[in-house]
């Protein structure tokens, strides 16, 4: 072979190789618009990505945002905590009112084997037994029935509302008396036997 054959297709060969680590960018325009996109692209994400974050929702101007009361319901206990004096008889619900709230949901309609609202028939095994059996089992609950029939009565409220249901059932009980009055009654009753005795 002669020496310009032997080189030729070296010669051609490094040519292939230069072109092959040339990149997309042939011309100094090509490589201005490359830079100035390069620093172009992410200014915009930036900018949108600030945009987004601080476009949520704001309050108008002279909303209630801020105002005292506003903040205080918003930042309110999600419970409370209610006392009840029940040392007053007039704070006391009636048996209707305690039968409707709790009692009604199962012995208006006699749900789970519950006597029947008004039913003498299936009251009347119950009365027989007298008003302070009827009375314990609804304080300490009784089958199905929950103590107090899951309720916030107090004791009083709930006697209140056996009679109301007892009553119905074809019972005479008596209205019961409010622990106050009871015990000023029994201390009156003490005091006249301490009085007569002396």
């Amino acid at each position: 072979m002669s020496e310009t054959q032997d080189h030729a297709p070296a010669t051609h060969s490094a040519a292939q190789a230069h072109d092959a680590h040339e990149g997309p960018i042939k011309t100094p325009k090509q490589l201005i618009v490359a830079v100035f996109f390069a620093f172009l692209i992410p200014i915009v994400v930036l900018i949108l990505a600030a945009n987004y974050v601080s476009s949520e929702v704001k309050p108008a101007a002279g909303s209630d945002v801020t105002d005292a009361e506003a903040v205080a319901a918003r930042i309110q206990p999600v419970g409370a905590i209610e006392l009840k004096d029940l040392s007053n008889p007039a704070a006391s619900r009636s048996g209707e009112d305690i039968f409707k709230a709790q009692c009604a949901a199962c012995h208006a309609t006699g749900t789970l084997g519950a006597p029947k609202f008004g039913d003498a028939d299936a009251w009347g095994p119950r009365l027989k037994t007298g008003f302070e059996a009827l009375l314990h089992s609804a304080l300490k609950g009784k089958n199905a029935m929950p103590p107090q029939g899951g309720g916030d009565a107090s004791d009083f409220e709930i006697a209140r509302a056996v009679v109301y249901m007892a009553n119905h059932g074809g019972a005479k009980f008596d209205e019961p008396k409010a622990p106050a009055a009871a015990s000023a009654a029994a201390d009156g009753a003490s005091g006249a036997a301490s009085a007569a005795s002396q």
